[in-house]
């Protein structure tokens, strides 16, 4: 769908870097990781992975006292983390009809009520797609102290433009990914019911009361269904910051979210849909430095 912003030049457009460094690898080779931290993994408090991350450490403050600004917006079906009796093979969900084509679906929440119609009146959606009320949806905001924080370029699909977007300023050597890139993590169970409306949800993660307050911050990778246990992302290590807990969330704050993405520079059509989920990084690769600050 076009953008409704201004017209101007996309100064982010194509950012994503090219460089076969970051293509896929194998996890593993001849019994040996190869790969540097993964994400998503347990964020159970107390988890700590087994990857040694020799001294690398999550950003443990927020990411706007950090340099950072949220780049993208985008989501994924079930969860791509775990946090038990929150988010865990435990969790419930509605029934859909579903196609073997259809996105791989994770971890779902404890919040659903097949007697409540909260949890089962579909919403009738006018910018999001493919969106069910009672379903279990994790939201990713990537940010970047690279990205055009502050102008009309700042949000761009895919989120690797916003990522990239300034130069000089990520580097792999030295290396500081971890210290300039970070993703917001927060899951959330759709309801219609507007008591959990939020007006700005394309901003980033909601902190307030319950809402982000339980923390665990952590370095891994980009995640997404491309990758799993055998094949590891190259785009890492990164700053994660997860909310712990599951939400409500009204169908018209994801819908209105939709319609502010709609309306940025860059057309962000390919997120308007919740994306697929990767499967729990094994504990092999997920990194030893979880804390919660």
């Amino acid at each position: 769908m076009p953008s409704t912003m201004l017209s101007g030049d996309n100064v982010c457009a194509g950012k994503k870097p090219t460089a076969e460094y970051f293509n896929n690898i194998d996890c593993m080779k001849d019994g040996v990781v190869e790969a540097l931290e993964q994400a998503g993994t347990n964020v159970t408090k107390g988890y700590k992975g087994n990857l040694d991350t020799a001294g690398r450490e999550p950003i443990t403050t927020s990411y706007w006292e950090a340099g950072l600004c949220p780049v993208n917006v985008h989501w994924h079906l079930g969860t791509e983390h775990l946090s038990v009796g929150q988010y865990d093979e435990k969790g419930k969900a509605p029934k859909h009809r579903r196609l073997a084509a259809d996105a791989r679906k994770g971890f779902s929440c404890h919040h659903y009520d097949s007697n409540d119609a909260k949890f089962t009146t579909e919403y009738d959606w006018q910018h999001c797609v493919g969106m069910h009320v009672g379903e279990t949806y994790e939201v990713h905001w990537p940010h970047s102290a690279a990205g055009a924080c502050g102008t009309p370029n700042q949000y761009q699909s895919p989120f690797y433009d916003g990522v990239f977007c300034k130069d000089g300023i990520v580097s792999l050597d030295p290396l500081n990914t971890y210290m300039k890139i970070g993703v917001q993590a927060q899951v959330f169970t759709i309801v219609n019911d507007e008591k959990y409306f939020y007006p700005d949800l394309i901003r980033g993660m909601i902190v307030d009361g319950s809402y982000g307050g339980d923390i665990a911050k952590y370095t891994g990778s980009t995640t997404g269904t491309s990758r799993n246990n055998k094949v590891c992302s190259r785009y890492t290590p990164i700053t994660w910051q997860v909310d712990r807990k599951c939400h409500l969330i009204s169908a018209s704050t994801f819908d209105k979210m939709c319609a502010d993405m709609k309306a940025q520079r860059d057309d962000m059509s390919s997120d308007l849909y919740a994306h697929g989920s990767r499967e729990l990084v094994d504990s092999k690769f997920a990194a030893d430095n979880h804390q919660r600050l």
